[in-house]
């Protein structure tokens, strides 16, 4: 059975992001979150528990990232998780982080470089690609479907 490593998270910010650059000029940028779940405990009381999350992010959606995005500002990340080891003082040490295959801002509209309270930004669509042109009938004199034929503009359902 193949492997499988996907994780989603919708959180907050706990600091700025800051974008920096490797030596071949690719930008990363580390964000910070917080994952807040609420939950009913065993003696019937709502309790929150937060989950604080290191992301990496590459490439162009790291310098977006760093130009949007703000302490406080909720997104939603979809990537994968990485196990990070190193050593210090001899010892050895380890965490989990996510790097981000996908960001996307949530809770606002970009306005100068900042976002504020209003509707959620929209997805940037695919442009959507003109018609193609009808195959070459093999009888010019052929006259054309009937769908392609406008009788009357005004009873137009749009």
């Amino acid at each position: 059975m193949a492997d499988f490593n996907k994780v989603i998270l919708l959180g907050n910010l706990t600091r700025d992001p800051e974008v920096r650059y490797t030596p071949s000029g690719t930008a990363v940028t580390d964000l910070r979150m917080a994952v807040n779940r609420r939950f009913r405990g065993s003696d019937g009381q709502d309790r929150d528990e937060t989950c604080f999350v290191s992301v990496t992010v590459w490439g162009r959606q790291a310098e977006t990232c760093g130009q949007y995005l703000r302490k406080g500002r909720q997104a939603l990340v979809e990537g994968r998780l990485k196990l990070d080891e190193w050593e210090k003082d001899g010892q050895k040490m380890s965490r989990l982080t996510v790097t981000a295959e996908r960001v996307q801002f949530v809770g606002g509209s970009p306005r100068g470089g900042e976002f504020d309270d209003g509707p959620a930004p929209r997805q940037a669509q695919a442009p959507r690609q003109a018609p193609e042109e009808p195959h070459a009938r093999e009888d010019p004199g052929e006259p054309p479907p009937d769908e392609d034929v406008v009788e009357d503009e005004d009873n137009l359902p749009f």
